[in-house]
């Protein structure tokens, strides 16, 4: 079977959760650490249904399902080829009756579903606004780290329109654009409840954030203790490793 599922240059990496697995291309963008952090930060709770906008080879659906495997999640990506391999990724896993992919963009709101339908939105967008003369740059690394074929407003409209009031929004992105950030959540009516900083060691700035809002929400946003990776020697601190062997559904964010 695994044999069947895969295209020329593919490989099937190992996901140490639940045994779930992905099809990855080395020549295309593969997940990194923010898919995973985001996949453990975000809330699932059982029956519900979540969308993951910008999925690309559903990493982020498929480990949130390892966590969660009672909510029903579908993930959404603009790349025909990305859509496939995550299909692809799902079957792998066994997984079709739990999580779905579909080829769709945040530009269109409209065309994604119907407005309100969803408990939670995730979503590991571009986080690079595109410079000057990009916009021909249409290769998989240019669309999944550039803003090329959507920008931040772009995301935060898409998931407004799907959440329903009082859902729950999940987004990882880079410290930098913080104001963007809850500026446009404030737009969209999408009040930011909780942020997170990443720092990849303890004397060095933040280079990830992950943030919680929610669609109709009160005022009021909780800052955690900051999230260290690694500790001097390049180990994993104790927090990271909880969110990588941790192999239930509580949220681990809870220790920061």
């Amino acid at each position: 079977m695994e044999a069947e599922l895969l295209r020329e240059g593919e490989r099937i990496d190992d996901l140490q959760r639940q045994g779930r697995r992905i099809i990855q291309h080395p020549g295309r963008f593969c997940f990194g650490m923010d898919a995973v952090l985001l996949s453990a930060f975000a809330r699932v709770y059982p029956g519900e249904k979540v969308t993951d906008l910008c999925t690309g080879t559903g990493v982020i659906p498929i480990l949130m399902d390892s966590r969660r495997p009672d909510a029903f999640y579908r993930g959404v990506e603009l790349q025909s080829e990305s859509a496939d391999m995550a299909c692809r990724s799902v079957r792998l896993n066994g997984r079709d009756d739990n999580i779905v992919i579909c080829e769709g963009d945040v530009r269109a709101p409209d065309t994604l579903g119907r407005p309100g339908s969803q408990d939670v939105v995730t979503v590991n967008p571009p986080y690079v606004r595109a410079a000057s003369g990009m916009q021909n740059r249409l290769d998989p690394m240019s669309l999944a780290r550039h803003e090329v074929s959507c920008t931040l407003l772009d995301v935060l409209r898409a998931a407004a329109w799907l959440l329903r009031s009082h859902g729950r929004f999940y987004m990882v992105h880079r410290p930098e654009r913080l104001t963007e950030i809850l500026t446009g959540m404030h737009e969209m009516r999408i009040e930011p409840k909780k942020l997170c900083l990443v720092y990849p060691k303890a004397m060095r700035e933040p280079n990830m954030l992950l943030i919680e809002g929610m669609r109709d929400g009160s005022q009021g946003m909780r800052i955690t203790k900051p999230l260290i990776i690694y500790e001097e020697d390049g180990t994993y601190t104790a927090p990271v490793k909880a969110i990588y062997e941790a192999d239930h559904v509580e949220d681990q964010f809870t220790l920061l």
